[in-house]
């Protein structure tokens, strides 16, 4: 395992996306379409299921369509997306709608602050008795995470008002005090959600609030025993058997093992890194770096996706990867990316920013069409055909929260520090950033991903000495780099994934990197059983996979690619600007196994297999496009000899 620091040195800042403005041919087309197209579609089926209309506390018992316990989240991540939407992309007639389901929700709290939609018209006698199975905090926490997004994006406090009441509210019924419950929500989200709240108003008794539910969780005897005595329910009757469901089966810094539902998992190891941030808790930062070893390098899917099973929306056990019944919820990829991002910050380790690009580029995308408007929930790495986007789900979460990623994916790019600055990841456009309290803007040419060069401009307002950290990505294997037209020695300057360049940087200085980007054969480790003699192809940060629109002549698992020869000698590459959106495509040669009589037979003996293969042309697009065109088969994993 590696070790983290005796002290926590935390050297970088995120550079907002309000200062990072993309003009490239693969975010920039992104962030248009889910502002034009996923964002409206989403608030009109927000407003046809009646998420919106529930908060005009016009539901009567015996109607029908009752406010569900998780609506209120669904319309708090639309919020937060078009919140961030408008920083960006002044819009007057999203800002009036906003406003109007502002209006709507300031008039549904309650005397008391409390605020909730479902609680407040279908179980009013039933406040704050289930945090284990029901959500009222966690739909909080979306409300929080949106109303701090609508504040930092429009300047006005209306949306913050409410819900520092309802912040109020919640300090006030929760703690170790005399008189207050010493709970903590099923599904994680509100302690996240406070530390935000924290910066946006400064306010300390909400960080502390965040702490408490940190600290609380997972400490016995457990409050979900005894809430359920309180209600006259069993608490050993539990579906999901035990608390490591919700990783509260034991308190989080003694937590090593990741457990349970994937994106409660997110949420929780976002809000610890938040609070080792905050308060410099070692404990909280080495359970971070071990559950990270135990995801990354044991339970993470090749996309980026995480949570194989879909009987409690999580993980297994290490190792087990299935392709064809891959859960991967989009939620929890969102998530992931959240949770590298706040560990990238700490000491600017590559191997977070790796992790942050595998899910940015492939799992989390998945989960919409090029159009933006219909949805995967679940993102399996193999299909028969039968697995298809939809305009929207019952249980409605993933299409919200891709929609407040894409519109915020600015964030991820660059960080800042007092003497230092890191480009993360690589998109054309320009960012503006303050290293030491100095500014400058810095420029980049690209066609990332599809292209391993990238020219950079840094402007400073004024000469001065900074150190400029330069991501190489570990799927990277050589690369070059120039400044001001000048190769650079590289070796030496290589740390954690980086290259720095240290120098008096003045206005007009140039950079070229160059990433070397082949196709290149994957193989799993060997313990995942059900990936065993198969293959995948990667080319820079995207996954590819084979889809039966293009391979009409056989079954996709009678394809068998040849994995003794090196992927770069068999595939070439083209992008084709009318495919797809327009995308780099792999084409190359493979083989169909040979056709057997299986008839009345399970098995057959090796000396009745032919040995002659009919060569097959393939051709394979980005894993995160597939499902955009005629239906049918797909998969990333291939057959090898």
């Amino acid at each position: 395992m590696s070790t983290i620091n005796s002290t926590i040195n935390k050297q970088l800042t995120p550079v907002s996306f309000t200062e990072v403005k993309l003009d490239d041919v693969f975010w920039a087309p992104r962030i248009e379409t889910n502002r034009l197209n996923t964002i409206p579609a989403e608030y009109k089926m927000c407003e046809d299921t009646g998420r919106v209309a529930a908060f005009d506390l016009k539901w009567k018992q015996g109607d029908p369509n009752p406010p569900h316990i998780f609506w209120d989240s669904d319309i708090g991540k639309w919020i937060e997306a078009a919140s961030y939407s408008l920083a960006t992309h002044p819009d007057p007639a999203l800002d009036a709608l906003i406003d109007t389901v502002i209006a709507k929700i300031a008039a549904a709290q309650q005397p008391d602050g409390y605020l909730n939609t479902h609680y407040t018209q279908v179980e009013p006698h039933a406040r704050w008795s289930n945090l284990r199975d029901c959500h009222e905090l966690y739909c909080a926490g979306h409300l929080i995470e949106a109303a701090v997004a609508h504040y930092q994006a429009t300047g006005k406090s209306s949306l913050l008002n409410i819900l520092r009441r309802y912040a109020d509210t919640i300090d006030q019924t929760f703690g170790v005090e005399e008189g207050k419950k010493r709970g903590y929500c099923g599904h994680e989200e509100i302690e996240l959600s406070l530390v935000k709240l924290y910066h946006a108003t400064g306010e300390q008794r909400y960080l502390n609030l965040a702490k408490y539910f940190i600290d609380e969780r997972g400490c016995q005897p457990y409050y979900y025993d005894q809430e359920a005595h309180a209600r006259g329910d069993d608490p050993a009757k539990f579906w999901a058997l035990n608390y490591s469901y919700m990783q509260a089966h034991t308190p989080v810094r003694e937590q090593r093992e990741v457990t349970g539902h994937a994106v409660r998992a997110m949420y929780l190891y976002c809000a610890m890194a938040d609070l080792a941030n905050e308060t410099g808790d070692l404990e909280l930062l080495s359970a971070c770096e071990s559950l990270w070893e135990d995801l990354c390098l044991k339970r993470m899917y090749l996309t980026g996706g995480i949570g194989p099973s879909a009987s409690n929306e999580g993980f297994t056990t290490h190792y087990d990867l299935p392709d064809l019944t891959a859960y991967a919820e989009t939620c929890a990829a969102v998530g992931l990316v959240f949770w590298n991002h706040r560990l990238l910050q700490f000491e600017g380790n590559g191997k977070y920013a790796d992790v942050m690009e595998k899910a940015l580029y492939n799992g989390t995308i998945s989960g919409v069409s090029l159009d933006g408007q219909r949805f995967f929930y679940e993102n399996p790495l193999a299909s028969t055909g039968k697995h298809h986007r939809k305009g929207w789900f019952d249980c409605a979460c993933c299409p919200p929260n891709i929609a407040r990623m894409i519109a915020s994916v600015g964030e991820y790019m660059y960080s800042q520090g007092d003497e230092d600055a890191w480009v993360h990841l690589y998109a054309q456009g320009q960012a503006r950033l303050t290293v030491g309290g100095k500014k400058l803007t810095v420029q980049q040419q690209t066609r990332y991903p599809w292209d391993g060069t990238v020219d950079f401009k840094i402007t400073p307002e004024q000469a001065f000495a900074f150190g400029l950290h330069l991501r190489i990505p570990g799927w990277c294997q050589r690369f070059e780099l120039c400044v001001n037209g000048t190769p650079v020695d590289s070796a030496s300057l290589s740390v954690n994934g980086y290259v720095k360049i240290n120098r008096v940087w003045q206005a007009g200085d140039s950079i070229k990197l160059v990433l070397d980007m082949p196709v290149q054969f994957v193989v799993a480790h060997p313990n995942v059983q059900q990936m065993a003699g198969r293959v995948a192809v990667q080319r820079g940060p995207v996954i590819y996979c084979l889809e039966g629109v293009d391979h009409i002549q056989a079954p996709l698992d009678d394809i068998v690619a040849r994995a003794d020869v090196p992927a770069s000698d068999q595939f070439t590459h083209e992008f084709q600007p009318d495919l797809l959106g327009g995308v780099v495509v792999l084409r190359g040669k493979g083989m169909l196994s040979p056709k057997l009589n299986w008839d009345n037979s399970l098995y057959q003996f090796i000396p009745h297999l032919s040995q002659q293969q009919t060569p097959v042309p393939l051709t394979l697009v980005p894993y995160y496009a597939w499902d955009n065109r005629a239906p049918g088969e797909m998969r990333v994993w291939i057959r090898t000899l």
